[in-house]
């Protein structure tokens, strides 16, 4: 099964500074960290910004050789998490027929946002995250881990808001 998920935000990963795409469940308060690289998170910030290169970026050429051809982004699905590695596809109609492209999932969600496309996630990539992040009631966050046994502390925030998630700006 297939959960739809909005982008929550950007953030900047306090252990390992490197971007994350937080990607919020559209009928709960999970959400789901994808540490992407700097040139996807700003190929995502510069979008949710509505900030207009000059010259289209890929995934802008993506976006338009699609259109082109008469073919729609119809969503994309975050779909296996594999060695910590994520994995998606990119759901294309053509004419009727449905198309699926391999795609890493920043590049997948740069032209979501571009397409202005819905993002699901597979079900058990959530459950397999080791790093599925849930909103406590009171507005703590907590890192869902399933290893119970790795004594392993890992370092986030204590809430995640607005301050956090909108730091994308790259």
């Amino acid at each position: 099964m297939e959960i739809e998920m909005k982008i929550r935000g950007l953030m900047i990963d306090p252990t390992a500074n490197t971007p994350i795409v937080i990607l919020k469940d559209v009928n709960s308060e999970t959400m789901l960290p994808i540490w992407v690289g700097a040139y996807e998170a700003n190929a995502i910030a510069l979008e949710i910004e509505k900030v207009a290169p000059q010259r289209p970026m890929t995934h802008d050429l993506l976006k338009n050789v699609i259109n082109q051809m008469g073919a729609i982004v119809e969503r994309i699905i975050v779909t296996d998490l594999v060695d910590n590695t994520f994995y998606a596809i990119i759901e294309i109609n053509l004419n009727g027929k449905t198309i699926f492209l391999d795609a890493r999932p920043s590049d997948a969600i740069a032209l979501a946002l571009r397409a202005d496309c819905p993002i699901f996630v597979n079900e058990d990539v959530i459950k397999n995250s080791r790093s599925t992040v849930v909103e406590k009631a009171a507005g703590e966050a907590e890192i869902d881990t399933d290893d119970d046994d790795d004594d392993e502390e890992i370092e986030w925030p204590d809430e995640i808001d607005d301050s956090d998630v909108n730091k994308y700006k790259m």
